[in-house]
């Protein structure tokens, strides 16, 4: 069984040299647990780690969420690869040289056009770039940029350029340099002419930053207009390669300092990014005009345990910061937010006070996230006010602090409170209350209502909500265990293929099996890795690594299969009983009694064989 048009000695060597653990572990962190090591899933959110990787069997396993498979199925999933995408990255990892056609004609074409647009991308950037450094249309804008603190070694890094205040400037070098103008509005760098005939530039008269993808590749672009003109900032619409809820400005640059410190600084804007770098912070990414989804904590997870967030210091960008922390916390990060004064934003802090104060005394003071959730409370009263501090005071208790894991932090969070409120509580009736709130909401969580915890699919720590894992049928189970000992055995497998072809009762079981009959029919030896490439469906080969985590071959013995398939025959014989059962009452209801005995007949038969067994 092939892979497409990728040769197998290719994939064999991919799977040969790269270890699953060193692999998982440039995108997770792992630590020993028995045979296996355990993380926390980089697809789905959990704060109690459920995903497994096996080095002896070179798989992974989310007991949470369902995913697994091999090494190249993991590429595929976390970087959003097609097969053979994720080949190829792992390839050239390795120093495998390749060559291979693409699957299909149309994946051909596809993948080309990507490339294409990809390519039209990067030579917008240098063309930008070239007009903001080089020529007299762009002289104010670098200009502008400087004014704003913007050194030239920043406009360099950063790639920034300048669209000219002209019509169809890109248009034109697009079409001199032979890219395919339709294919380059499908990239939306180029919109055609309203009154037909040519194409005009989607830019104008704009400071240009470039978006790029987790590879560095610029697909998209951000446009910041240089006087009053509205909308100030202008990104490139959604296409096929850029989700602005999936991708993060400058995730590319930041992800190896994210790695390395373990933590990641998100700021709202390209600017602040930017001049944060002057401040040595290079683990600085932003959100592009949207606020922070689930896709992007996920994204930051995979690369960082911390995250501070750095939002502008005015009511939008607190707001959004505020709310910011539950998809945060939901993703299992450790949340601090740095707290800007005189609503100030990023980048105007660091032009005011400068960059080595923002790092020492904004980033590196940020707060955690009750502190800023008081912070945040306080705003909405006037506290010059007797009724208004006691307001805030039993809000804070209610809202924040009562909701609060650990007693030794509500603990001090109260004592703060009643040190600063003195007048209003005191310490001893703060604590009472809390502990009331706190009984209030058990009992919700404990009867199923408002449970702030159903996010976790894995651990729900209200107790007895969450519903134990039904118990698999003993002929699911057999299949199981046959398919395992199939997968590391080709006598067996032959031994199966020969006494029960593809009647399986389970119809995914079934695929399994038709597929690996196929897979050693080809001559190859048993590999259950090699076999899981063959496969090319996500959900076959989930149900695989299930079955190779789960399963042992202990134990086995030429008993023990005829056992597996002898309850394998006696559900498939059941499950006949069952419907010639309901085929008897049918003709009896219809008037047909002779029909009704002979199939009566049948029945019989098969239960005496059953008793038999």
């Amino acid at each position: 069984m092939s892979s497409g048009h990728i040769p197998e000695h290719i994939i064999e060597a991919v799977l040969k040299h790269h270890d699953i653990v060193e692999v998982v572990g440039k995108y997770v962190h792992l630590s020993k647990a028995g045979r296996n090591l355990k993380g926390l899933c980089p697809f789905h959110s959990e704060k109690s780690p459920s995903f497994n990787v096996n080095p002896e069997k070179q798989i992974y396993k989310c007991f949470g969420c369902g995913v697994g498979g091999h090494v190249i199925r993991f590429i595929q999933e976390i970087e959003g690869y097609s097969f053979g995408e994720a080949v190829r990255h792992l390839a050239d990892d390795a120093g495998i040289a390749y060559v291979w056609e693409q699957q299909t004609p149309e994946q051909a074409e596809r993948q080309h056009e990507k490339d294409q647009i990809v390519k039209g991308h990067e030579f917008a950037a240098k063309l930008y770039h070239h007009i903001l450094r080089n020529s007299a249309e762009g002289k104010p804008a670098l200009e502008y940029l400087r004014a704003r603190g913007f050194t030239d070694t920043l406009i360099e890094t950063f790639q920034i350029g300048f669209a000219p205040n002209r019509w169809d400037v890109l248009a034109q070098y697009l079409e001199q340099r032979k890219f395919p103008l339709p294919l380059m509005e499908k990239g939306a760098l180029i919109a055609p002419k309203s009154s037909g005939g040519g194409y005009v530039d989607k830019f104008r008269n704009r400071i240009m930053f470039p978006i790029q993808d987790a590879r560095g590749s610029v697909i998209a672009f951000a446009g910041r207009t240089l006087g009053a003109d509205q909308p100030k900032y202008l990104n490139s619409p959604e296409t096929a390669l850029f989700r602005k809820s999936r991708l993060l400005y400058n995730f590319h640059a930041a992800r190896a300092e994210m790695k390395r410190q373990g933590q990641v600084v998100v700021f709202e804007g390209y600017a602040d990014v930017i001049k944060a770098w002057m401040a040595r912070v290079h683990n600085g990414v932003a959100t592009m005009g949207t606020a922070l989804t689930e896709e992007h904590a996920l994204l930051l997870r995979r690369s960082a345990e911390r995250v501070v967030i750095c939002y502008d210091g005015d009511d939008a960008g607190q707001s959004a910061a505020y709310k910011s922390l539950h998809i945060l916390e939901k993703a299992g990060l450790d949340i601090k937010v740095a707290v800007l004064p005189n609503r100030l934003d990023p980048d105007e802090y660091i032009d005011s006070f400068g960059p080595e104060r923002f790092r020492s005394d904004i980033v590196e003071e940020a707060v955690p996230p009750e502190k800023y959730k008081l912070i945040h409370l306080r705003k909405n009263f006037n506290l010059q006010e007797g009724e208004a501090k006691l307001r805030y005071v039993r809000t804070a208790i209610r809202e924040v602090i009562a909701n609060i894991p650990a007693p030794t932090q509500r603990e001090h969070y109260l004592k703060e409170l009643a040190s600063e409120f003195s007048s209003t509580s005191s310490f001893e009736t703060m604590k009472q209350e809390t502990n009331e709130i706190r009984e209030q909401l058990q009992k919700k969580r404990s009867s199923g209502d408002n449970n702030d915890f159903s996010w976790n699919t894995v651990r729900n720590d209200g107790g007895d909500s969450v519903p134990l894992p039904k118990l698999k049928p003993a002929y699911d189970k057999a299949e199981r265990h046959l398919l395992y000992v199939m997968m590391q055995d080709k006598d067996i497998s032959a031994l199966v293929q020969e006494r029960l072809g593809d009647a399986f009762n389970d119809e995914a079981h079934a695929a399994l099996a038709a597929y690996l009959y196929a897979y050693y029919a080809q001559g190859s030896e048993p590999d259950a890795n090699k076999y899981m490439t063959s496969l090319q469906d996500d959900a076959l080969e989930r149900l695989v690594s299930s079955i190779l985590m789960t399963e042992s071959g202990q134990g086995i013995s030429e008993q023990v299969i005829e056992d597996y398939l002898m309850q394998i025959d006696k559900h498939r014989q059941q499950q006949a009983i069952e419907r010639l059962v309901e085929e008897r009452i049918q003709r009896e209801k219809s008037g047909d009694s002779i029909g009704a005995a002979r199939i009566q007949l049948e029945i019989l038969a098969l239960n005496g064989k059953l008793q038999k067994r």
